[in-house]
């Protein structure tokens, strides 16, 4: 058996950032908390609570204050950064660029488009859609496979987003089944989408595919 390592293996860009921007607040000895796991690598998360890092789920952060929060590359909604302000919690933002540019398109989007019919195609519950949709105050319809395109009046203009990591030919495969429903009603012209996954993550994914 061969087995080969992919040459763009480890932590993207945006955990490396957050990664870092932990650890130089670690090393100066002061108390840091993040919000979620960090980091999905249970190695790196024992490594990181080790120099003092604390874990804490949205619950427990409601009710600290005067406290250091880490936002990891997931994102956070605006409500995050209303109670931190609230409770005199210092952020250290560490949204991946990537994530935080999507944010902003997704907003846009919503306060541009009427009816407003944002869709994220995502994992319902994720750290990341979850800050997605709370661009748009919760106005946003997630879809993870073809099934759940029935969530979505195509009679009315559809405006699409993908979250960051997710697979590119599934994310295709979607849009072209949203393309052949709307050509059939003849409301082809209310759809529009855009490639938001991170190019990282697509090029991983067309070498899984050789």
């Amino acid at each position: 058996m061969k087995i080969e390592i992919d040459q763009h293996s480890g932590f993207c860009f945006g955990v490396v950032y957050a990664i870092e921007k932990a650890e130089k607040i670690l090393s100066m000895g002061k108390p840091l908390y993040c919000l979620g796991d960090l980091v999905h690598n249970n190695q790196e998360m024992h490594r990181l609570e080790s120099k003092g890092l604390v874990t804490i789920t949205h619950d427990e952060f409601k009710k600290m204050k005067n406290v250091t929060v880490l936002i990891r590359a997931h994102g956070e909604p605006p409500e995050t950064y209303k109670i931190a302000k609230e409770n005199n919690i210092e952020l250290i933002d560490a949204t991946c660029p990537v994530v935080l540019r999507l944010q902003k398109r997704v907003k846009e989007a919503y306060n541009q488009s009427d009816p407003k019919q944002i869709v994220i195609f995502g994992k319902e519950g994720h750290a990341e859609v979850n800050g997605l949709v709370g661009q748009v105050s919760g106005n946003a319809i997630v879809v993870n496979t073809i099934d759940e395109l029935d969530k979505i009046n195509l009679k009315q203009p559809v405006t699409v987003f993908s979250q960051t990591t997710q697979s590119p030919q599934k994310y295709k495969l979607l849009i072209d089944e949203l393309k052949k429903r709307m050509e059939a009603l003849g409301t082809l012209t209310l759809l529009s989408y855009t490639n938001s996954i991170c190019r990282q993550v697509s090029s991983r994914d067309k070498e899984l595919r050789v």
